[in-house]
């Protein structure tokens, strides 16, 4: 399933062992570090990195909704300190 931004999903780009790997093509003349450079925007947009950090441990379900509902309560939080702004 693709994300809203029409990007697929960190869980999506793997298919049974194989991986879907990032890349970028470079452009004539593009110097090494530039690309580097939108090589990493690109994986973080995909969230691949944030998906095998994830995935180094065990996370019980439990334990999956108390981190994203401790998220929503934070993001909650500043989105009310801030509405009045």
């Amino acid at each position: 399933m693709d994300r809203a931004d029409g990007l697929p999903s960190a869980a999506m780009l793997w298919k049974g062992s194989e991986c879907d790997l990032s890349e970028i093509k470079l452009k004539k003349g593009e110097p090494v570090d530039r690309a580097l450079r939108r090589l990493k925007k690109k994986v973080d947009r995909e969230g691949t990195l944030k998906e095998v950090r994830n995935h180094r441990h065990y996370e019980k379900p439990s334990e999956r909704r108390r981190r994203k509902m401790k998220v929503a309560r934070f993001s909650a939080m500043l989105s009310a300190r801030y509405a009045d702004a």
